[in-house]
């Protein structure tokens, strides 16, 4: 994942705003739980990454597709790319792709590598190695 992928999942370019009079790009902000500060700011150098790097998210694999995927073949499917689905996921592509969040020094290493180990021990296995409440539905409540 890079920073062109990130981007693109912030914003977004509505497909019937087709005329100059009418295109616009909406910012679609993250989730209210987050840390804004930080958010924020690997959004913004997401964005600066991409355009630095004339980055396209179309030709790196991460759309807007406007057909229907369905009916492609399992080969033209395998090229789509996309975003991490879990806590987990995104951290691990968070360690594996992280410079553009360092290049003008606002992240640094040593941060991003605490931020990870934090939000892994603290939330992912802590919410990991319990149960879920609809998990004590389904085999407690009977």
């Amino acid at each position: 994942m890079n920073g062109a992928a990130i981007w693109d999942a912030f914003r977004r370019i509505p497909k019937y705003a087709n005329q100059p009079d009418s295109a616009r790009i909406e910012f679609r902000p993250p989730d209210a739980s987050c840390n804004v500060y930080l958010a924020l700011a690997g959004m913004l150098l997401a964005g600066l990454d991409g355009i630095r790097n004339r980055i396209d998210p179309t030709d790196a694999g991460f759309g807007p597709i406007d057909q229907n995927v369905f009916a492609w073949t399992d080969e033209q499917r395998s090229k789509i790319k996309s975003l991490p689905s879990s806590l987990n996921e995104a951290l691990h592509a968070l360690e594996a792709d992280h410079e553009f969040l360092t290049v003008s020094g606002v992240f640094n290493d040593d941060l991003l590598k605490q931020w990870v180990e934090f939000k892994l021990n603290q939330e992912y296995y802590a919410v990991r190695n319990r149960p879920h409440p609809y998990e004590m539905n389904l085999y407690f409540d009977v």
